[in-house]
């Protein structure tokens, strides 16, 4: 498991570099991609991770999509881990309509801050085989995606937030209960 990078690695301020054509299929995307995964498989309150967080310069990031879900009802089966994985992705269209947001970051751990993101917003990205696809999502999924290309553009939910809350999680009360 790869540690998360803190918000003082320098790589976290970097524009991530594009997946080359010639990575996707291979090995060696397959493992940075495993490392993402182990890595947020490992925050339980992670909802997304970027490569950048685990210190790889390039723009890919994951999804643990069942983390979104509300949680199933008394007595019913958990929702099984899933991963989706956005390589070189880019925001293709936005609502005009924004929502403030609470926000946290596996990267600036103990803040918390209010966003404003768009409620719906459209990714086109590739997957690890190099297929195109496309996917909108609102709520939370936008602002998942936002945050997340926000990192690969070497910006920090910090850098816009308002209200922040320096915070020790185990202090405190009435956090967001997801940070990507």
């Amino acid at each position: 498991m790869k540690p998360i990078v803190q918000q003082e690695a320098p790589v976290l301020r970097q524009m991530a570099k594009p997946v080359p054509e010639a990575l996707f299929g291979t090995d060696d995307l397959a493992r940075i991609i495993a490392d993402m995964a182990e890595t947020l498989d490992a925050e339980p309150d992670g909802v997304a991770i970027a490569a950048t967080q685990i210190g790889t310069a390039y723009r890919i990031f994951i999804v643990r999509t069942d983390r979104t879900l509300p949680p199933p009802p008394d007595g019913a089966p958990a929702h099984a881990p899933h991963n989706d994985v956005y390589i070189n992705p880019e925001i293709v269209k936005t609502s005009r309509r924004r929502q403030q947001a609470d926000e946290g970051c596996l990267s600036v751990r103990g803040i918390y801050g209010t966003t404003d993101r768009h409620e719906r917003v459209t990714v086109k990205a590739k997957r690890e085989d190099g297929s195109t696809f496309t996917r909108g999502g609102g709520g939370l999924l936008a602002q998942i995606f936002e945050h997340e290309i926000d990192h690969l553009n070497g910006v920090l939910f910090i850098d816009h937030a308002t209200d922040l809350v320096h915070a020790r999680p185990s202090h405190v009360t009435d956090l967001p209960d997801h940070v990507a």
